[in-house]
């Protein structure tokens, strides 16, 4: 599922397919981006640069268009060389720009919508720049504040807050509380400023691991890269509790426990032994 990582792998390759070269065609499923193309054609506008903010993909045209798309569970870009065959089928297209070396296709995007740099900054579904783990000018700082003034939200919901660290998704976020020994279900109130200080790290830790370049400036069009957060060479053991209920922990053998947390009804994975409950209590999974 697209999280941080999934997100500025994608903005990294439709970057190096996509910027500095002329738009040749445009099309789309969404009325409202055709809508916006009649009037502000795409054809002969540069694409400036392609942009990561947590969860959001954001493509800058040069002549002041700027195209948001949210994955949420099943959305996916591919970038494929003209006359390239399609890995997905033609019915899940949502979104098509061309230059003339390539194809950027978005597949099952459920979220679009083109914005100018004023109205993105009106919108509150956006992460903002500075809340982005994976972006060079993170400020830690500014974010255990953030963290921190989430009193009452459990552990786990406040680290899925895009306005309190973007990119973290669930994945991740059961992934992150492991690695801390923190139970997830635990009020942020009952931490330390160095626990939350800890975790924080920790995202950006284990976020920046699964961005790591590897393919100098070659293209990677659509092949998925395994989310990896532990240190075992065997595929099958790339995370350390997330989809694994019921299964032994990897660190102690106990039975891994999943339950479902928040007003989105996301599903989370923790060991009760790794990650107590700071009076020694557990919440049935």
């Amino acid at each position: 599922m697209p999280e941080g990582d999934t997100i500025f792998r994608t903005a990294r390759n439709l970057g190096r397919a996509l910027v500095g070269k002329p738009v040749t065609g445009f099309r789309s499923t969404f009325p409202w981006l055709m809508r916006f193309n009649d009037d502000t054609p795409l054809c002969g506008q540069t694409i400036d640069r392609v942009e990561a903010r947590g969860k959001w993909l954001l493509m800058h045209f040069s002549g002041g268009g700027i195209l948001a798309s949210h994955l949420l569970m099943n959305g996916r870009w591919h970038i494929y060389r003209l006359g390239e065959r399609w890995q997905l089928a033609r019915i899940h297209m949502r979104i098509v720009i061309e230059n003339r070396e390539y194809q950027a296709v978005g597949f099952r995007v459920p979220v679009a919508r083109m914005h100018t740099a004023q109205s993105l900054q009106r919108d509150l579904r956006v992460a903002r720049e500075e809340n982005d783990l994976l972006r060079v000018e993170f400020d830690a700082g500014a974010a255990l504040e953030r963290l921190i003034a989430r009193r009452s939200d459990a552990v786990a919901d406040a680290l899925l807050n895009q306005s309190v660290l973007a990119g973290v998704g669930n994945v991740f976020k059961s992934e992150i509380c492991f690695v801390c020994g923190l139970h997830p279900f635990r009020a942020i109130r009952t931490l330390t400023r160095d626990q939350a200080a800890t975790m924080i790290a920790c995202a950006q830790k284990l976020l920046s691991a699964n961005v790591l370049e590897d393919s100098g400036d070659t293209i990677v069009t659509y092949r998925s890269q395994q989310r990896r957060t532990t240190h075992a060479s065997d595929p099958g053991a790339s995370l350390w509790v997330y989809g694994r209920a019921g299964e032994p922990c990897r660190h102690c053998g106990e039975s891994i426990r999943r339950r479902i947390q928040g007003a989105d009804a996301r599903v989370t994975f923790w060991c009760p032994r790794c990650q107590p409950m700071p009076n020694g209590s557990d919440v049935d999974g």
